[in-house]
């Protein structure tokens, strides 16, 4: 027992470097400096995406994850040499006694960190992107190892844990795009001329301040159980401003509609629900 305890202290002495030779100032500046460096990458490169042109501002705002994760990986590349006696031994053996560790201590926090690079990745969103999980819509404002934080139209902020990608669908409406379609829906008594409609609800988003001129405009019609559905889409020239742009295609459509003689109908909300 005692020869086994020797052999246990020697094996954890060669692991670590000589508490002499560490220098700690220069951990620690590496420390300093990684944590400003992380803060300034989210602060100036946001400030910056907000006040650039709608074309520029996503790709800013991508930079974000990918180059705090650059300066995270580089100052642990860096501290580790200082304090751990680097070979190929002691490596498996510090590699396998943290992932032991840290997998029943920490499980669902590394299932955050790995789904969170995972997503660095393959991407199903990214800041900026107009995202839908559980029921939350909002707009990407960060993008963290762990999680991700969501601004909704309400102006309120959620965060959401990565680990939800394994298990959850992830609704993206524009996924890097510079814009996303806007759908105004009407619902008509289904005695009246569509085609009338139909071109006065086309005139609607193509007189819009906030049409992006580039994109299509659809009117897709759909007979339901209660009314004639309408489905105005269209895509802003700046995402940002699709709860204006969708507002001011109802708001216009409304008065399009009663132009072209139809009349709109109150539809229930679950026979709403079940014609989408």
């Amino acid at each position: 027992m005692e020869e086994q305890a020797d052999m246990a202290r020697e094996r954890a002495a060669n692991l670590l470097n000589d508490l002499q030779e560490i220098s700690f100032v220069q951990i620690a500046l590496i420390l300093l400096f990684s944590f400003a460096a992380v803060w300034l990458v989210r602060r100036i490169i946001p400030f910056l995406a907000d006040r650039a042109p709608s074309r520029l501002r996503l790709y800013l705002l991508r930079a974000v994850p990918i180059l705090r994760m650059a300066i995270i990986v580089t100052a642990i590349l860096w501290i580790t040499p200082l304090i751990f006696n680097i070979t190929l031994q002691n490596f498996l053996v510090i590699a396998g006694a943290a992932s032991v560790a840290i997998g029943f201590a920490f499980k669902d926090y590394v299932s955050s960190l790995i789904a969170g690079i995972v997503a660095i990745f393959e991407r199903p969103y990214g800041p900026g992107d107009w995202v839908e999980i559980e029921g939350d819509y909002g707009e990407v404002i960060s993008l963290g190892m762990r999680a991700i934080r969501l601004r909704t139209a309400a102006d309120d902020v959620i965060t959401v844990p990565h680990d939800m990608i394994w298990s959850h669908n992830i609704s993206n409406a524009n996924t890097g795009s510079q814009t996303l379609m806007c759908v105004a829906d009407f619902y008509l008594e289904p005695d009246h001329d569509a085609a009338d409609v139909r071109r006065e609800l086309v005139d609607v988003a193509l007189t819009s301040a906030y049409l992006d001129y580039r994109k299509p405009v659809l009117v897709v019609l759909k007979e339901t159980e209660f009314a004639t559905k309408y489905s105005l889409k269209a895509y802003p020239f700046d995402m940002r401003d699709q709860f204006k742009f969708v507002s001011d295609m109802t708001e216009r459509g409304k008065g399009a509609i009663r132009d072209a003689g139809a009349r709109q109908v109150s539809v229930p909300r679950f026979a709403d629900a079940s014609s989408d």
